[in-house]
């Protein structure tokens, strides 16, 4: 099995100490590459922190990021240190960066431009060694364009960009994802599955995962819950899931059919079989998804 593209860019990342903006839809991954970022690089022994500006209320945002000291606000009890001191010589991933507030996005810049970062309520400045990645389900530019996110904040950030497509479009890495999620599980339910059964592994490709890594990840712990040991077969996967057979089919072509007008029929009747899925089309004819449009869009077709 090749090594997929993706895992290639996260680890020449990885090699370095630069940061990296990653975007993608939900579930796709990104909080998992931002760890086998941390994981493959020299800070892996130090922190991984990682803050959800979409998750964390307005008014706490600030003292998350930045941290605080006792009395600066009303309910603070006690001093915090903000993510950036919790991280001082790993990793921060910053998710869901165009969430957080435009007013707060001018000070984050100023603390990864200065390498220090101050408490609420304090006078003196802390020096920090962070590697930050930021994370964002939004076009970044889009964002920008539409007020969400400052420029120079993303323009900072983006030393690296990864975008991680949907799962559906890249249907190669399921087997690599779902070696590593097997690994993860046992270790978690103490169960020992050697690995898929390749009837399993087919259904797995076939299928279109509307909630990305996050659905294949939840999808792999049940069966390996169910499994425990050995390997994991059809009957082992969510019904939606396992009872969906791939199934053969053959195709007839007129007598004095061009190359050119096979190659054009046999692509549309898979696209039809297969629901207009383009990625599916792709792996069962063994050709690039960007192969596919390129011919639809010589074709006109795609629209």
């Amino acid at each position: 099995m090749r090594q997929c593209a993706t895992c290639a860019q996260l680890s020449l990342i990885a090699s370095t100490d630069a940061g990296a903006l990653i975007t993608g839809e939900s579930g796709t991954g990104k909080e998992v590459a931002a760890r086998t970022i941390h994981e493959l690089s020299t800070r892996a022994s130090q922190p991984f922190v990682a803050i959800n500006a979409a998750a964390i209320p307005e008014g706490l945002m600030e003292s998350e990021i930045f941290g605080h000291e006792r009395g600066a606000f009303t309910g603070a009890v006690s001093s915090r240190a903000g993510c950036f001191e919790q991280a001082d010589r790993g990793t921060l991933l910053l998710d869901e960066l165009a969430e957080m507030p435009i007013a707060l996005q001018p000070k984050l810049l100023r603390v990864l431009e200065d390498g220090r970062v101050r408490r609420l309520g304090s006078a003196r400045e802390a020096a920090f060694d962070v590697r930050v990645i930021a994370a964002t389900n939004r076009d970044p530019m889009t964002a920008v364009d539409e007020g969400k996110l400052r420029a120079d904040l993303m323009y900072r950030l983006n030393v690296f960009s990864i975008v991680l497509p949907a799962l559906r479009e890249r249907t190669e890495d399921i087997p690599l994802l779902a070696r590593h999620f097997i690994h993860l599980f046992n270790h978690k339910h103490g169960a020992e599955v050697h690995a898929m059964r390749e009837t399993t592994m087919d259904r797995l490709q076939a299928w279109h995962w509307p909630g990305n890594v996050r659905e294949l990840r939840n999808v792999i712990e049940r069966s390996v819950v169910i499994a425990r040991h050995g390997w994991i077969e059809p009957s082992h996967l969510p019904p939606h899931i396992g009872a969906a057979k791939p199934t053969g089919h053959s195709l007839e072509l007129p007598a004095h059919t061009t190359l050119a007008e096979a190659e054009r029929l046999l692509i549309r009747t898979t696209l039809e079989r297969t629901g207009n899925n383009k990625a599916e089309t792709a792996r069962l004819l063994g050709l690039d998804v960007k192969t596919i449009r390129n011919k639809l869009r010589s074709w006109a077709l795609d629209g």
